[in-house]
């Protein structure tokens, strides 16, 4: 029987040579099942291991090996990690590299698409500042600045330091160094933008904000915006920072209407931004960031917080010290309210209304070298506000106006309101009211032009024409009364038959000659002032009394030049020429005399018994009190009533407004010599104070002929004595 052959040991295969030549590693899960063994097998392994020598030593080398390859894999793991992140390194730079370029061609072409919008570069320019109208007075004070801007252009060096440092440090702080686009400042309010969930900060520099004022639509596209940053480029380009600054200064828009450092600093402090302080400085710059919002005249409190964290932001840019911050912070920017207020503003609006008669369409800066005398201004304002504040209520009054001219027609002052502030409508200029008797004057003349003379009687009676049969205020009748007293009193019934005998085109003719220009009526009722005419119309009709009987036009420019001192407009005189004889003129100023002396006006009488003529009025219903008067060298208007027409509560000519005019002309004739009345004697306006007036007749109404006022029962000469002396 043969022998078995000895069952020899499985040597499995190992590829640890060859794992490290390829760089493998193999891993547990590679390695498929091992199969069931036969018994045989173990029964032989274990003979084999009980041999001594070479079977022990056999098994210690094979352990040996089995330490040697765990630690050759661990080793190996570790390194393939390590292999693993670089791999992830590089395949990010690489991708990231990939989509840099691809992003930066989309850009490059999207910027190249919209750019192509623009014009060609050769037409690139700075357009022009819109043109500011310098508006001043008769001794050069500034009244104000008209235009789109509201304010002067002004050069850089001219202003302080710390202004246009207060508008870098809370705007753009690296204006300084960057090439129009803050890379840095984009990156934080981006991420500013994305924490807060919203915009609420901007990255744009100073230069993209100069771009977009100047070229560009104040629309939210991403055509803009990359317009924007092209011009931003171009800017940087072709000027260099102080002139971006200054272009910057002078066109940013700080509410209220006023573009420019200048036209805002006059808005809220009244006062050019030459002469800014700090303060004032911070809270301009804080209204860059809303305008509307951190406006000191809307929200003081808000413009002071904001104006705080200027300060602080130029602070710790340095350019400010602690001592100047805290300064700052105590004695906060206080505005100036009058701006809105001043009654000078209606002057500058009626400028801007005729300027274009002059010098046609503006294209550069020019001053406005205008008739006003401040002081004059004044005094008619604080008259006029004074009055109806103190009596507006018990008048039931709540608008006024007062215009005064000289003897040339130029105007020296003109209130158009109580407040320009809460009404710009120029009632002085634009409105048109009733002047009720305040017209007679030109009835009267018209009535000396006809062959009559202030001695000439008429009789003072319940008169019809036509149905028509005005009375007089005091619903009384004086009987025969001569026309110095009936216009003295403002006896309708006598102004009535006057223009009757004369015809209301002549009384037409008459005012229209002394500068009347509304549409008059063609009917009696224009002799109690029917025909509505603006107080500027009136006050000029007036002038001819008091400087010789000339016609004048009323006029508020006298020159209008550039800024670097070109003339384009220079008035050169001129006026309507003689519209009253010296007779006639000398016989109107004797009776208009009376009405201050001893008629509807004794309220006016001004002081130190200055010669002073004038006319009260009052219109159907107490709707208009008038007052206008004049000297030697003045005449001023003032008219009371409400813009919607409703009756006031008796505010007659011969109380309130007589009142102001006093006040105004007492005022504006510190400075002036008394002056006779054209074509009156020194002696004969002495003797017609001691005129008075007629008493009714106590028989008036009786049916019995009415009496003669004792004056009238005399002979025209013994009636000139007793008026006027002598």
């Amino acid at each position: 029987m043969a022998r078995r052959k000895t069952a020899r040991s499985r040597v499995e295969p190992h590829f640890d040579g060859a794992t490290q030549a390829l760089g493998l590693r193999v891993e547990p899960r590679d390695r498929t099942a091992a199969p069931n063994k036969p018994k045989t097998r173990k029964t032989a392994t274990k003979s084999t291991s009980r041999k001594g020598g070479r079977g022990s030593s056999s098994g210690s080398g094979n352990g040996g090996n089995r330490n040697g390859r765990r630690k050759t894999k661990r080793s190996r793991k570790s390194s393939g990690q390590g292999g693993f992140l670089l791999r992830g390194i590089r395949r990010l730079i690489y991708w990231g590299l990939v989509l840099g370029l691809w992003g930066g061609i989309v850009a490059a072409g999207i910027v190249v698409y919209y750019a192509a919008y623009l014009p060609p570069t050769s037409e690139w320019q700075v357009p022009q500042r819109p043109p500011n109208v310098k508006i001043i007075s008769a001794t050069g004070g500034l009244i104000a600045n008209r235009g789109d801007t509201g304010g002067e252009a002004v050069r850089l060096e001219q202003l302080p330091p710390y202004l246009a440092n207060a508008v870098i440090a809370i705007e753009d702080r690296r204006f300084r160094y960057h090439f129009g686009v803050d890379p840095i400042g984009l990156a934080r309010a981006l991420v500013t933008n994305l924490t807060r969930g919203g915009v609420v900060q901007g990255g744009s520099t100073l230069t993209q904000q100069l771009a977009k004022n100047l070229f560009l639509e104040q629309d939210r596209t991403i055509k803009r915006k990359i317009q924007e940053l092209v011009m931003s480029f171009w800017l940087e380009a072709n000027f260099s920072k102080d002139e971006i600054l200054e272009m910057y200064l002078n066109r940013v828009y700080l509410g209220a209407g006023a573009y420019g450092v200048d036209a805002a600093s006059r808005r809220y402090f009244s006062k050019s931004a030459r002469l800014i302080s700090v303060a004032e400085a911070a809270t301009l710059a804080g209204l860059l960031k809303a305008p509307s919002r951190y406006s000191p005249a809307r929200n003081p409190d808000l413009a002071e917080e904001r104006a705080q964290v200027v300060l602080a932001a130029m602070n710790e840019e340095g350019y400010i010290t602690d001592d100047e911050a805290k300064n700052a912070i105590a004695f906060p920017a206080k505005v100036v309210r009058r701006h809105t207020t001043a009654s000078e503003n209606y002057v500058a609006d009626w400028v801007m209304d005729v300027l274009p008669h002059y010098v046609g369409s503006i294209t550069t800066d020019i001053v406005v070298d205008t008739t006003i005398d401040m002081t004059m201004q004044h005094n008619a304002e604080r008259a006029l506000r004074e009055a109806i504040t103190e009596n507006g209520e018990k008048y039931r009054v709540g608008q006024g106006a007062i215009v005064t001219l000289d003897t040339a027609g130029a105007v020296k002052a003109l209130v158009g309101g109580l407040d320009y502030g809460k009404s710009q409508f120029n009632r002085a200029v634009n409105a048109q009211r009733q002047p009720g008797s305040s017209f007679k004057p030109f009835v009267y003349l018209a009535a000396l032009e006809s062959g009559m003379t202030p001695d000439t009687v008429r009789e003072d009676r319940p008169v019809n024409f036509n149905g028509w049969s005005p009375q007089n205020y005091s619903k009384k009748y004086y009987g025969a009364v001569t026309l110095t007293q009936a216009l003295s009193m403002s006896l309708n019934t006598v102004a009535a038959q006057l223009a009757n005998e004369v015809g209301p085109k002549a009384v037409a003719r008459t005012a229209k000659k002394l500068g009347i220009t509304s549409q008059m009526s063609n009917n009696l009722s224009i002799a109690l002032g029917t025909s509505e005419v603006s107080p500027l119309e009136i006050a000029s009709a007036y002038v001819p009394f008091s400087n010789g009987g000339y016609g004048v036009i009323p006029h508020v420019v006298r020159r209008i030049t550039t800024m670097d001192g070109k003339l384009l407009y220079s008035r050169k005189g001129g006026g309507l020429g003689r519209v009253i004889s010296r007779q006639h003129l000398s016989e109107m100023n004797l009776m208009m005399a009376q009405t201050l002396v001893t008629g509807t006006g004794k309220k006016a009488m001004l002081q130190n018994h200055r010669p002073a003529g004038g006319k009260t009025g009052t219109s159907q219903d107490f709707r208009d009190g008038w007052f206008i008067g004049y000297t030697g060298h003045l005449t001023t208007a003032v008219w009371l009533g409400n813009d919607n027409n409703s009756p006031t509560k008796k505010a007659t000519g011969g109380s309130l407004p007589a009142t102001i005019w006093k006040t105004v002309m007492d005022e504006d004739h510190t400075d002036f010599a008394v002056a006779d009345l054209p074509g009156v004697p020194q002696g004969m306006m002495t003797g017609a104070r001691q005129a008075r007036p007629p008493s009714p007749p106590s028989n008036v109404g009786t049916g019995s002929k009415p009496l003669l006022p004792e004056p009238m029962r005399r002979g025209p000469l013994d009636l000139l004595k007793s008026l006027f002396g002598g």
